[in-house]
C-alpha cells in the first residue's frame, strides 16, 4: 500500500488502491507552488486515508479545484479537483516505489523557458 508524508511528516497518507498513470504539469499555478513542474496521479479519493489532517491547508485555486498543502512545513500534497472523485497526489512526497509512470505533459504552453521535455511523452498544449 502506497504511503507518504509531506517534508516534516506532519501529515501523512497511505493509499488502498493502485496510482493511475502519472502527468507532469507545466501550468503557472503548478510551477508556482511547487517551484518546478509537478507530477501527479489519480487516486480514488475514497482510497486515500489521511493521518494529521489538522496540519493539512487547502488553497482554492479557482472554484472547482483546490490545492492541499502542509501548513507547518509548506509542501505541497495534493491537487483536489472538488466535483471529482479522484484527487491527484504528489508522486515526490510517496515513500518507496509508486507503481506507476510518467505518462503525458499537460499545459506545456505555459512551461519555464529554461528547460526542455525530451522524453517523447505527449505534450498537451
Amino acid at each position: 500500500m502506497p504511503e507518504g508524508s509531506c517534508l516534516c511528516g506532519a501529515v501523512r497518507y497511505t493509499v488502498s488502491a493502485p496510482f493511475g498513470p502519472a502527468t507532469a504539469c507545466h501550468c503557472s499555478q503548478c510551477r508556482r507552488q511547487s517551484g518546478h513542474y509537478w507530477a501527479s496521479a489519480d487516486v480514488p479519493k475514497a482510497a486515500l486515508a489521511l493521518t494529521g489532517a489538522e496540519a493539512l491547508r487547502w488553497y482554492h485555486a479557482s472554484p472547482e479545484v483546490r490545492r492541499g498543502f502542509c501548513g507547518t512545513c509548506g509542501s505541497f500534497l495534493f491537487w483536489d479537483p472538488i466535483e471529482r472523485d479522484t484527487i491527484a497526489v504528489a508522486l515526490g512526497t510517496v515513500t518507496g516505489p509508486t507503481g506507476t509512470r510518467l505518462a503525458r505533459h499537460i499545459f506545456v504552453a505555459d512551461k519555464g523557458d529554461y528547460y526542455d521535455i525530451a522524453d517523447r511523452l505527449p505534450q498537451d498544449p
